[in-house]
Formats: C-alpha cells, sequence, structure tokens
C-alpha cells in the first residue's frame, strides 16, 4: 500500500493538513483563544497516550535530565501558540487565502533564519527566492497600502518555532507533550476567564460545539503522527518538496470552493512567491543531489560549493 513508504505518508500528512479549513469552517467566527485553550487541553491527554504506544521516545529520566531542552519547549510553545492563533483565526474567519500565503511564504523566513542564526550559505537560487517572495509581498503592500499581518505573523511564527525545535533533544511526540503541558495554565486560566465573562463558547453551547472544539486537537496531531512516520521513511528532500502541498490545497479551497476575493493584484502577488518557492524546490534539489553537477551556474553562480 502507497501509505507505507515515506513519499506516501509524507503527502498524506500535507494532504490532512491542508483540508483542515474544511473541519474551521464548521466554528465561523470561534474565538481564537478558547480554541487554543481547548487545542492544548486535549491535545495532553492524546499525546499522553500516544506516547505509551510508541517507540524510539525520549524516556522521562532523559527529559528531566535535559533542562536546556525543557526550557527551550517554553519558548517554542510561546511561539506556537502565536502560529496556532493566527492559523484559526485566519481558518474561522473566511481568510484562508492569507493562511495560504502564510504558509507559502514560510521559506523566506526559514532562508534568513538559517542564515543570521545558524551561518547557512545561500545559494544562487536561494537569492533569488528571498527576492521574489520578498517582492511579491511587497508588491501587496504598495497596492493595499498595509501589510498582510495574518501571513507574515503565520510565516514568521512557524519559521522560528523550526529553528527552536532543532535544539530540542526530544522526540516530536514528547517536545508536543511538553510544549502542552506549558501552555496548560494559559489554557485553564483563558477558559475561566471566558466561562466567568459569559462568552465561552464552549460553556454555553451544546453537544455538538463542544465536541467541535475537543477535535481540535486530534485534527492537528494527526497528521503530526503521519509526518513523523515519513521522517522516518524517507529524506528531508521529499520532506521539503511535499510540504507545499498544504498551502496548494488551501489556496484552491479558498478560492474555488470559499470564494474568497482573489483579485489580480493577488494573483501578481502569489506568482511572484510562486517564482520564489521554485527557486527553492532547485536549491533544496541540488542541495541533496548536486554533487554529481557541482558546475550547475543557476544554483552556485560564483559562490564555492554551497554550505550544506
Amino acid at each position: 500500500m502507497w501509505l507505507r513508504s515515506g513519499v506516501g505518508l509524507a503527502i498524506f500528512s500535507y494532504i490532512l493538513w491542508g483540508i483542515t479549513p474544511l473541519f474551521y469552517r464548521l466554528l465561523p467566527g470561534a474565538q481564537p483563544l478558547e480554541l487554543l485553550a481547548q487545542r492544548v487541553i486535549w491535545s495532553i491527554p492524546l499525546l499522553l497516550l500516544i506516547r505509551m504506544v510508541i517507540n524510539n521516545k525520549t524516556i522521562w529520566k532523559q527529559v528531566w535530565a535535559d533542562k536546556r531542552s525543557v526550557i527551550l519547549c517554553l519558548f517554542s510553545s510561546a511561539v506556537m501558540a502565536i502560529s496556532w492563533g493566527a492559523f484559526t483565526y485566519a481558518l474561522t474567519h473566511e481568510q484562508v487565502l492569507a493562511a495560504s500565503l502564510g504558509y507559502f511564504i514560510n521559506p523566506l523566513f526559514s532562508i534568513l533564519l538559517g542564515m543570521l542564526f545558524l551561518h547557512e550559505r545561500l545559494v544562487l537560487a536561494e537569492k533569488m527566492a528571498v527576492m521574489l517572495i520578498l517582492a511579491g509581498v511587497c508588491f501587496q503592500i504598495w497596492q493595499y497600502g498595509q501589510l498582510p499581518m495574518l501571513a507574515l505573523v503565520m510565516g514568521s511564527a512557524f519559521a522560528i518555532y523550526g529553528l527552536i525545535r532543532k535544539f530540542i533533544r526530544f522526540d516530536v511526540i514528547t517536545s508536543l507533550f511538553i510544549e502542552a503541558v506549558w501552555l496548560l495554565p494559559v489554557a485553564i486560566g483563558i477558559t475561566w476567564w471566558l466561562t466567568a465573562n459569559g462568552t465561552s463558547a464552549v460553556a454555553v453551547g451544546d453537544w455538538h460545539i463542544k465536541l467541535l472544539y475537543m477535535l481540535a486537537a486530534p485534527v492537528t496531531i494527526i497528521p503530526l503522527l503521519f509526518f513523523t512516520a515519513a521522517i522516518k521513511r524517507t529524506t528531508l528532500t521529499v520532506i521539503g518538496l511535499a510540504q507545499y502541498i498544504e498551502p496548494t490545497i488551501q489556496f484552491l479551497l479558498a478560492v474555488f470552493l470559499f470564494n474568497e476575493l482573489f483579485d489580480w493584484v493577488k494573483g501578481v502577488s502569489f506568482s511572484l512567491i510562486w517564482l520564489g518557492l521554485l527557486c527553492c524546490i532547485i536549491a533544496l534539489l541540488y542541495k541533496r543531489y548536486g554533487q554529481l553537477h557541482k558546475k550547475a551556474p543557476f544554483v552556485t553562480g560564483r559562490d564555492k560549493t554551497p554550505h550544506t
């Protein structure tokens, strides 16, 4: 079965993430803070259960001994909360196109962070990607007179989250569990505050609403399980190429199913960004297979062999 392969698992996980807007359409106008709180609360028992049945997990003794990684989980949980909040706001307030844009421009922030903090050298294709993606974002700012804030917050927060995760030495499930534990006091506080003020949809809603808020946790975590399995069975090149499936599906849903506005300005902007992503893909493939073609001028330019 194709799902047993690493490529199949990677594609399936990004397809699941890509269609998440369909779930959030069942919660129009939902409060992002309450969705975040419920997702955190219900993620903890689910992640704990998953951790009990998986192999190759970080044992608790190693977790308590690695205080640096535990503290880093605090920072990654804060950044992920920002990313989650922006993402859920976009999906519940008819801005799926903004969510798609956020994940399309994420490579721009990842490249810049890698250059600033990991001292990675940019090959020519990556330099072109940065310029094209930046040009696409700036074109929207010039035409609309405002920043695409949701997309920028999502793209930058997810890139920062990825950077922090590079220094956490726990397995993925254990890391997510610790992040959720760090956020639990905040989630409980948000739930108490909304309930006390009579503005909690979960407190006053029927069983259907309660169930939907509870399902926000597995809707996010289940694709992650397939993604984790894919990482063990395939290369990072495949993962890097497959990641664009998610925003592509969200883009198609936004334009053709949800009928969100896609005018000529966004058409030009997205076209520039897509050209930038093509450059990212070329650079990714070269870094994986370029040892056979070290003199590829488009990728290397006048630079020496790129840092990998």
